[in-house]
């Protein structure tokens, strides 16, 4: 496989799951661009990216998908200086220990895992249709089946908050959206699969997000599991095979079309999502003006 004149976009590209996939994809051929909101830890991993990948198409941009005013600068900036995107790798993630709220006045887990990349996607869309074939690559969970649907009263988790559970809604989200999202995008060339990468020792929640017995616990955990190298496969997999190039709207495991709950396939969810993700990033609003 070639991505030779391909630009890639990878969201949270600096560490874990999202920098092995950069340097699988620069090995590859492709332009890749990486996000990371901390400018200093995104220039190391350009730098690393660019070592192990032999490439020099590597650029880091920074992006705070906690702030949607930033996700907007962002996605001008970008669309400013290129002209085409064929894969859009919404890879980045977090959980967190302790409910907070973002600027805007959201959920952080629920913000950064599902919001800012709604609100991403969607300023990006008509970039991936002028020039399909092209792709989205959402980086869901098999956490998600411990999520028995998601509560529409309380999507803020403002009345109960417990980290994980938080996260595997998060990780439902991504599901829902990636279902809804496929809907859409029929016929326009543009297609959006989600993947499960593994149980990835990527550093994930160690990085000051967690505290306590989750943080024991997902350092201990650490230890048995797969290597970021191995996580990425499944992305690379579903941004540059060939066989998927007319595949939406599914789910992958280890580079293998995988079935989600029916929880993930609720197609009534997922509209419902879609509405109230366009209300609260203020698409809605601007559709409307």
């Amino acid at each position: 496989m070639t991505m030779q004149g391909k630009h890639v976009l990878i969201t949270g590209g600096n560490t874990g799951i999202g920098k092995a996939t950069a340097i699988g994809l620069a090995r590859m051929g492709a332009a890749v661009t990486i996000t990371s909101r901390d400018p200093a830890k995104g220039e190391a991993a350009v730098a690393d990216i660019k070592r192990q990948s032999g490439s020099d198409a590597v650029e880091l941009m920074r992006l705070d998908l906690a702030s949607l005013a930033d996700v907007r600068r962002f996605a001008a900036e970008y669309l400013a200086g290129h002209p085409r995107l064929d894969v859009l790798i919404n890879n980045a993630g977090l959980v967190l220990s302790d409910r907070s709220e973002t600027a805007d006045g959201f959920e952080t887990t629920f913000a950064v895992n599902h919001l800012g990349h709604f609100l991403l996607t969607h300023l990006l869309l008509d970039r991936l249709k002028q020039s399909a074939p092209s792709r989205i690559v959402v980086l869901a969970s098999d956490a998600h089946r411990a999520a028995r649907g998601l509560d529409f009263d309380d999507l803020q988790a403002r009345r109960k908050y417990s980290a994980f559970p938080v996260y595997c809604r998060t990780k439902l989200a991504n599901l829902l959206f990636t279902l809804e999202l496929a809907e859409r995008l029929r016929g326009t060339g543009v297609t959006v699969n989600a993947v499960h990468p593994g149980v990835v020792a990527s550093g994930f929640g160690l990085d000051g997000d967690t505290r306590g017995i989750y943080r024991v616990l997902v350092g201990i955990a650490q230890r048995f599991m797969i290597t970021p190298e191995q996580g990425a496969r499944t992305s690379i997999y579903a941004a540059s095979a060939p066989e998927l190039e007319r595949t939406s709207g599914q789910y992958f495991i280890k580079s293998k079309q995988a079935r989600p709950t029916r929880y993930a396939l609720d197609r009534a969810a997922a509209l419902r999502l879609w509405e109230i993700s366009e209300q609260l990033t203020g698409i809605a609003k601007s559709a409307a003006a």
